[in-house]
């Protein structure tokens, strides 16, 4: 998978350990800033990584922040996304399985112990579809209004 990856200055250090499982699991990336812990705006960050996910050739994406509830808030403001903050492997499973989320948000603050049961279960879990795709369409009418 070509997972394009982001944070803020809070999720800068948690970024490094996501950057290396991804790597250590064969995956490519592209690392879509910042390139250090200095101050930056979340939302510019969470829009580079959205419209990347969407169609910059991106499978999914991976935001962090303090909480992940910022990136996650920001994230979703651009159509089409469906970024999910997940904090362990069973709400990632679930963010996928029926809602086919395309960005995963991490919270730096939540700690480093589950991030790679999430990032592991974010990238191998597929869409279950049936019931799911009709409330999909339903968001996706909502982006519509």
């Amino acid at each position: 998978m070509r997972i394009a990856v982001g944070s803020d200055h809070r999720g800068f250090h948690l970024k490094q350990l996501v950057l290396k499982l991804l790597a250590d699991a064969g995956h490519s990336y592209e690392d879509f800033g910042p390139s250090s812990s200095e101050t930056v705006d979340y939302p510019d960050i969470a829009k580079a990584v959205a419209e990347a996910a969407i169609g910059g050739g991106f499978d999914r994406g991976i935001l962090i922040c303090g909480t992940g509830i910022g990136m996650s808030i920001a994230a979703n403001k651009v159509r089409g996304v469906r970024a999910a903050h997940c904090y362990n492997a069973f709400t990632a499973y679930r963010a996928r399985r029926h809602n086919d989320a395309n960005i995963l948000c991490l919270g730096a603050e939540e700690g480093e112990a589950q991030v790679p049961a999430v990032i592991e279960t974010f990238l191998t879990t597929g869409f279950e579809g049936g019931r799911h795709q009709q409330r999909l369409n339903k968001i996706t009418a909502l982006e519509e209004q």
